[in-house]
Parts: structure tokens; C-alpha cells; sequence
């Protein structure tokens, strides 16, 4: 992230709603490491283009899937299909997310 650019690591500086904010951030979520907010400032990602990125187990690949997801649904009033690999991981996020 370039360094005039670098307010973007954090969560609040994405226009996400005050109750989404204040989950992640009881959850210790502040801000994103810099690969993270380098994919949500790609190209027109946040337009609903395109986006793969490949990253070790637990390096916060799912926190740009649930950011990405959560501006478009707010912001088109559309749904999204978000596909986990496991059960137990779906049924964790569906608590999560609601």
C-alpha cells in the first residue's frame, strides 16, 4: 500500500457499517495486513470484478472475501454465495455474519 494510501489498512476507512466495524473490532480485527488492502485495491474489484489471490492457511484470506462480499451486498442490495470448504467452518461464519 502506497504510503499516502496507508489509512487504508484500517477497517473503519472502508465504509462499512458502525455495527460491522464495532464485530470486527470486538473480535480484535482493527485493521488489515498490506496484501489485504492491496487486493481490495486492485482494478475494479470493489466493482465486482474478478479477483484470485492465494495465501498460506490463516494468513486472512477470508477477511477480503467477507469485506469484498459485504460492500457489494450493502451497497447493490444483492445477495452473494459465499463458498467455505468445510461445514464447520460454513456454520461458524453463518453465526458470524448474521
Amino acid at each position: 500500500v502506497p504510503e499516502d494510501q496507508a489509512d487504508k489498512l484500517l477497517l473503519a476507512n472502508w465504509g462499512l457499517p458502525k455495527a460491522v466495524l464495532e464485530k470486527y473490532h470486538s473480535l480484535g480485527v482493527v485493521q488489515m495486513f498490506q496484501w489485504q488492502a492491496e487486493c481490495l485495491m486492485l482494478g475494479q474489484v470493489l466493482e465486482g470484478r474478478n479477483l484470485v489471490y492465494s495465501a498460506p492457511t490463516s494468513a486472512g484470506k477470508t477477511l477480503v472475501a467477507e469485506l469484498l462480499i459485504l460492500k457489494r451486498v450493502l451497497e447493490t442490495r444483492r445477495k452473494a454465495l459465499f463458498i467455505l470448504p468445510f461445514v464447520s467452518v460454513a456454520k461458524e461464519k453463518k453465526c458470524y455474519l448474521q
